[in-house]
């Protein structure tokens, strides 16, 4: 064990900051000792870094910065551990800290500094874990992006969640966030959208028209040629395509707002794929990609030279017949990201879109006009299959070929749907199972967790009921009597939260905060089944008040962030 040094700071006064935060803060002080001792050079090519520990041997963090640091200053790691320590700032909550195995530093807290999250957080409410990590910088989350071919499916559904609770917790941890919906209304598909409601358009006319070989069959298809015939009856056959193009899509983005305004998300801006032919922006790509000797004409058509920035082909970029290849308004629409002056942007995607990833970035590391590597970044999730009684649900009433985010809302309701598509992380296969959903049971993850905020609720309802007094002060002075394990569990997890949030952001993975919101909640379930609250001993009392008070805080923050409702009944 080594002394703690002579400089003096006050341990983690800033009520927004994690306990992990607050030792990163220490160790660069230390750091910044040595540096005005010459004892390293002024800048450190390695980012100080305090992570938790596994083992609680091991004390409560550890930070490896010594290892990172040793070789680039010609000392060994243990050297400049110890180096480090002694430069350590004072504070009252740590207890010891200590050099282990080639050089790691470890954090040993005292209980105090647990026990002082419940003062941070009901200090700082809904901001408690909030920070500003991401110093307001822009970042674009694209999202949904669904093509205006019918109502939004599960995948979509799952796209949605995903998307709004990433950018949720980027603005959580100081980004300047913007969401966007990118509208795919130009192509085959939008064609045969067209087509299939000409098709409907006849059917209802009297005449014996089969639909297109591509077409689409859902019952809304009916309905849009009902209603298009209803307001246009001077070409209630549908000769007009063009007319019948934009009211179909017009219908068809009118539904799906409906839809993601019942699921809780929202967009600051709308893009339309039409716009990028419209306004040349498409013509322009191509334009400076064959003028800067990255494309080639083979067998009539144009191609990219995709390989020469890692592709295992070249890709066709216009086809003989003059089409442009799916990915080429997509380089165009980034560009057009870059320019508004998002140097970040993330696109929350299907895995069928894997292809895309590379050739759009291919595009525009060709234009030469600055785009980092790696832009945009992308987030892909796999699909969704729902369950009921046991047995797949593959199809919607209504829909014809697939299960509605609309029908899964009905289903189960909101909250239910939102959490299932983030309690998974991004990249795995999630089974929506609708019997689960709609328990009320310990196994139902999102019930599991209102449930707590709701019992919370009611021992704050029974406080009043019963006329016992409830003192934040007095409290305050009496959380050392905070000493019970389930209570030291319970304090630790609070401490947990901002890193959690900060962790969720910064690696795009809303599902970090699901569970550890499962966690919290199995915590204080643990803790109410084994202790009683409103105890006669008054200090007792409000201490334990206190705590619950910061547990339904935290659990408050947490499903506000996933767009979840806490409930004060259930």
């Amino acid at each position: 064990m080594a002394a703690i040094g002579r400089y003096n700071c006050a341990f983690n006064r800033h009520p927004l900051t994690g306990l992990r935060h607050t030792l990163e803060q220490l160790v660069r002080q230390a750091v910044a000792a040595l540096q005005a001792e010459r004892l390293l050079p002024a800048e450190l090519p390695n980012e100080v870094r305090v992570t938790r520990t596994k083992d609680k041997q091991h004390g409560d963090f550890t930070s490896n910065v010594a290892l990172t640091a040793a070789k680039q200053v010609g000392r060994t790691p243990h050297e400049l551990a110890q180096a480090i320590i002694e430069r350590l700032p004072q504070n009252e909550a740590m207890d010891k800290v200590q050099i282990a195995g080639p050089g790691f530093i470890n954090f040993f807290l005292k209980p105090t500094a647990n026990r002082a999250v419940i003062g941070r957080i009901l200090e700082a409410g809904r901001n408690y874990g909030r920070s500003q990590v991401g110093a307001g910088r822009k970042v674009q989350v694209e999202f949904v992006s669904a093509n205006p071919t019918g109502p939004l499916h599960v995948g979509h559904g799952r796209q949605a969640a995903l998307g709004d609770a990433i950018a949720t917790l980027l603005e959580a941890t100081g980004w300047s966030v913007s969401r966007e919906f990118y509208y795919n209304d130009s192509g085959s598909q939008i064609e045969n959208l067209a087509l299939s409601v000409q098709a409907r358009l006849a059917q209802l006319a009297g005449e014996d028209r089969p639909m297109p070989k591509d077409g689409y069959h859902g019952e809304y298809i009916r309905e849009i040629a009902k209603a298009y015939a209803e307001q246009h009856p001077a070409d209630s056959r549908g000769q007009n395509l063009a007319a019948v193009t934009r009211f179909a899509v017009a219908e068809l983005r009118k539904e799906q707002d409906f839809d993601l305004q019942a699921f809780g998300a929202c967009f600051d801006s709308y893009y339309l794929e039409s716009s990028l032919y419209a306004s040349g922006k498409v013509e322009e790509t191509v334009r400076a990609l064959v003028e800067r000797g990255q494309t080639y004409e083979q067998d009539g058509a144009l191609w990219l030279r995709t390989t020469d920035y890692g592709d295992d082909k070249d890709r066709v970029m216009r086809k003989r017949d003059g089409a442009y290849t799916y990915f080429v308004p997509d380089v165009a629409y980034h560009v057009t990201k870059w320019r508004r002056g998002f140097t970040h942007a993330i696109n929350v995607q299907g895995a069928d879109h894997h292809s895309t990833v590379t050739r759009v970035r291919a595009g525009l590391q060709a234009l030469g006009i600055g785009i980092p590597e790696g832009y945009p970044e992308y987030v892909l999730h796999q699909i969704v299959t729902v369950t009921k009684g046991g047995q797949e649900v593959k199809i919607s009433k209504r829909a014809g070929s697939y299960v509605t985010v609309r029908d899964l809302i009905n289903e189960v309701g909101r909250d239910a749907v939102r959490y299932f598509f983030l309690m998974r992380k991004a990249d795995s296969q999630l089974v929506f199972d609708i019997d689960l959903a709609r328990s009320q049971s310990e196994e139902n993850p999102v019930f599991y967790v209102q449930y707590a905020h709701a019992r919370i609720c009611s021992v704050l309802r029974q406080l009043e009921e019963k006329g016992l007094t409830y003192s934040q002060t007095a409290a305050h002075a009496n959380l050392d009597r905070l000493t019970e394990s389930h209570e030291q569990a319970l304090l630790e997890t609070l401490a947990r939260y901002p890193e959690t949030l900060e962790t969720a952001a910064m690696n795009r993975e809303p599902h970090q905060l699901a569970h550890y919101l499962r966690e919290l909640a199995n915590d204080f379930h643990t803790y109410y089944n084994a202790h009683q609250f409103l105890v006669d001993d008054s200090a007792l009392r409000n201490a334990r008040v206190s705590l619950i008070l910061a547990t339904r805080q935290v659990i408050t923050n947490g499903l506000e962030l996933l767009s979840v409702s806490a409930p004060e009944r259930m």
